[in-house]
């Protein structure tokens, strides 16, 4: 397989990686199957503590990371009702708890819908936005006050996947530039509570699904592979 004239790798990103951190283990893999200078990045970021589809695009295929990163995504996204955190997710303490017993699967249902579209969405402050030539995490980090530009995105559907209150799993059909976490708190303020994500998972990058996926430790043992033959 010669790498250099394209191929994209489909796959599974694992919990607490970076897409950052699969590009360079993935770029090491290759090195040392002669690769010395090739190109190697992904097609849309996924948080740490999210999984699943990461299109990494390896040698010529790099030149389609554009194209990839404007498809369609699809999320299951697990949203905790009734608190916030700074971050929207997992990766900070709770900050502060809301009422949430006044909610009920029609406010939910009521408030996805009321959410569903093309509109503006403040992305978290703990991002990777460049603010000025510098990320807001990294601003957010050192203390500083940050504010995020809004961006379009479109929420072309959700819908329900199971609701035990005060938790919601919920699929989303969006676009490109959407935050999920951004999502889960716009929920929470829609039904007068708070909300943040405990869990998120791509399931599809456009035509790209979990079926076509492979794990991370499944993909560089085929490249040991290919080094040992």
């Amino acid at each position: 397989m010669n790498f250099e004239e394209g191929y994209i790798a489909v796959l599974d990103k694992p919990l607490r990686w970076t897409s950052t951190d699969v590009v360079r283990k993935i770029k090491f893999s290759l090195r040392k199957l002669g690769y010395r200078r090739i190109k190697v990045g992904h097609a849309g970021t996924l948080d740490p503590l999210a999984t699943g589809i990461l299109l990494v695009c390896i040698g010529r295929a790099t030149k389609m990371v554009d194209a990839l990163q404007a498809e369609e995504k699809e999320y299951i996204a697990d949203v905790m009702l009734g608190a916030t955190t700074p971050s929207y997710d997992l990766e900070h303490e709770i900050d502060r708890t809301y009422p949430w017993e006044h909610i009920t699967r029609d406010a939910v249902e009521k408030a996805l819908a009321e959410l569903t579209g093309e509109r503006l969405q403040t992305p978290p402050v703990y991002s990777a936005k460049k603010i000025e030539g510098t990320r807001a995490y990294e601003l957010a980090r050192a203390g500083e006050e940050v504010a995020v530009r809004q961006a379009l995105i479109h929420i072309y559907e959700m819908e329900i996947l199971e609701c035990n209150l005060p938790k919601v799993v919920i699929r989303v059909r969006c676009s490109k530039g959407t935050y999920i976490r951004s999502l889960a708190h716009e929920i929470g303020i829609a039904l007068h509570s708070g909300a943040h994500l405990t869990a998120l998972r791509r399931t599809r990058s456009g035509g790209f699904t979990l079926e076509n996926a492979h794990s991370l430790d499944d993909f560089l043992e085929n490249l040991q592979n290919l080094e040992t033959k």
